[in-house]
């Protein structure tokens, strides 16, 4: 076996080797799961093809293996350049002077918030206490398997943090980020204000172009922190999303 073929399998392997981690640590059904699945099958295929050249030239004609290749590359290139602005959205420093803080709703497991809505609940409390004059919009609806609004979730944890209800405005009916911000405007006028959009880093980025293209005047990201184990899987996943959404040309 030569250097390059076993390049290929180890990393088809630690695709696939990734895959199992996330579907331990978060589940078979993971959001985007398939990805690590398909590219570690993607690597696989490249590896098994150099092997099967050796003893059967002619086999898999080299032309059409290069532009397999190429075409792998230059898919995972541009992944990796919508990666730059993901990670850039990552450690921002928090606002400060915020007319509304708004809280993006994120799963919730019967009635109480998964990890990672508890994150960015710990990290609205944090912020909330340099902008005391901010108005929470607690952002989103009743998803699958969730026996409440996140809402209604993020509003119960917060006033066990001490946060007052006059602070809170609940947004219960978005299941997107668009329909977050959406609908948060709808309902606030918001768009028009100084915002802090609080959600975990890894989608930052994301969340702040959507902002853009539904014209918030002065909207900032406050990221919470993310998950070591699904840090990598959750930027290729919004870097994904991203390459979708700068395709997108609807304000609504």
């Amino acid at each position: 076996m030569n250097g390059t073929a076993g390049g290929w399998q180890a990393a088809g392997l630690l695709c696939l080797g990734y895959y199992v981690v996330i579907a331990v640590y978060a589940g078979p059904d993971a959001d985007f799961g398939w990805f690590w699945i398909a590219l570690g099958a993607a690597f696989l295929l490249v590896f098994g093809r150099d092997r099967l050249a050796v003893s059967h030239p002619g086999l898999f004609p080299i032309v059409l293996h290069r532009i397999y290749v190429s075409l792998l590359c230059a898919g995972l290139l541009a992944l990796a350049a919508f990666c730059l602005p993901v990670l850039s959205g990552m450690h921002l420093p928090d606002p400060e002077g915020a007319d509304y803080i708004i809280v993006l709703g994120a799963q919730v497991k019967g009635v109480e918030p998964s990890r990672a809505l508890k994150r960015r609940l710990d990290k609205a409390v944090e912020v909330s206490e340099k902008n005391p004059d901010a108005k929470l919009i607690l952002s989103g609806g009743k998803g699958s398997g969730e026996e409440i609004t996140e809402a209604l979730c993020m509003a119960r944890y917060l006033r066990q943090k001490g946060i007052p209800d006059s602070r809170l405005i609940l947004e219960d009916r978005s299941t997107t980020t668009r329909e977050n911000l959406l609908f948060s405007d709808r309902m606030t006028g918001c768009a028009s204000g100084r915002c802090g959009i609080v959600t975990n880093d890894f989608h930052v980025a994301r969340a702040l172009r959507i902002a853009r293209k539904l014209g918030y005047a002065d909207a900032g990201g406050i990221d919470a922190p993310g998950d070591a184990w699904m840090e990598l899987h959750y930027v290729v996943r919004e870097s994904a999303a991203l390459i979708v959404e700068e395709f997108r040309h609807d304000k609504t």
